[in-house]
């Protein structure tokens, strides 16, 4: 049985040789906690979905394992029942009850709005250099409007309200929202563009927003490393990235009072769902202040 699982893994699904070995191991242990001695002369009929069970627990338990690493080899029975189910082999396939592990969210990286205003005060400052001008205009719209890293990118100068006042941005699925644009980098956006005028930085056809100084559009990897190095440079510590403005973007929404909804339309999440995750820097941020405040916190009696 596990033989002819395994020719079909290497020859039909082209699995990798590691990947294949990972799923061999991960069968072979289980089978052997089951007591079969020999993998190939296995009656797969009188598995049970409770045995599964009882090994995850078994795992879980003995071998320390992490939800990730046990929802792996969760993964290898389930691709074995699957494919003996397809030959004939089983009736049923036990696996189908079987859920993954919920693997523990970890809370996105954000800067603290104290840090963030005095980033925010340095990039208002006007510059008549374009390259100046070009990246902190880019931490600021990073940072006001939450746009995500392919969708800056895809900024072009026509997709702009005609007073600048707001940003209309193709996110994913080609799905369209429309952002508000703040007076303070309204002002930015129409210096930069001044800029890009008496420079002459673009005299091609091209209408993106952010350009390189040959007057091409910037690449996903030019603006990374612009965000990276302006955060780094005003003192960041940990992640820099453009996620991680976008991640200060919402939280700072969230916790100056922002409808869980108006965020979600605003970061252009498809589902509520991947918005909630802000609560829980809301939260966070509370428990910091209570254990900070409360008397029975700070050692009162």
């Amino acid at each position: 049985m596990l033989t002819d699982f395994i020719r079909y893994l290497e020859a039909e699904r082209r699995y990798s040789p590691l990947t294949v070995r990972n799923y061999r191991r991960d069968i072979e242990g289980f089978l052997r906690w089951l007591g079969y001695d020999d993998p190939d002369r296995v009656d797969v009929k009188e598995i049970t979905t409770e045995q599964v069970r009882d090994w995850i627990l078994y795992r879980t338990d003995t071998a320390r394992l992490n939800a990730a690493s046990m929802n792996r080899e969760v993964s290898s029975l389930r691709a074995l029942f699957r494919w003996l189910l397809r030959t004939g082999a089983v009736e049923h396939d036990i696996m189908r009850p079987i859920r993954s592990l919920k693997r523990p969210q970890h809370l996105p990286a954000f800067i603290p709005e104290s840090r963030m205003s005095g980033i925010v005060r340095e990039c208002e400052t006007e510059s008549e250099q374009f390259l100046t001008e070009r990246d902190t205009l880019i931490v600021l719209l990073f940072y006001t409007c939450g746009v995500r890293l392919a969708e800056l990118a895809g900024i072009d100068r026509d997709d702009f309200s005609a007073d600048c006042t707001s940003l209309r941005v193709r996110g994913k699925g080609d799905k369209q929202r429309i952002v508000p644009v703040l007076a303070c980098v309204r002002e930015k956006i129409l210096h930069y563009l001044r800029l890009i005028e008496r420079q002459n930085i673009c005299n091609s056809t091209e209408k993106a927003l952010f350009l390189t100084w040959k007057g091409r559009r910037c690449s996903h990897s030019t603006i990374y490393r612009i965000v990276r190095r302006e955060l780094l440079r005003n003192g960041v510590q940990g992640k820099a990235s453009p996620h991680v403005l976008r991640h200060t973007f919402a939280t700072h929404l969230m916790n100056g009072g922002a409808d869980l909804r108006e965020i979600q339309e605003l970061l252009g999440h498809s589902s509520l769902k991947a918005t909630q995750v802000y609560t829980h820097n809301s939260i966070a941020r509370l428990r910091e202040t209570y254990r900070k405040a409360h008397p029975r916190e700070k050692g009162g009696k």
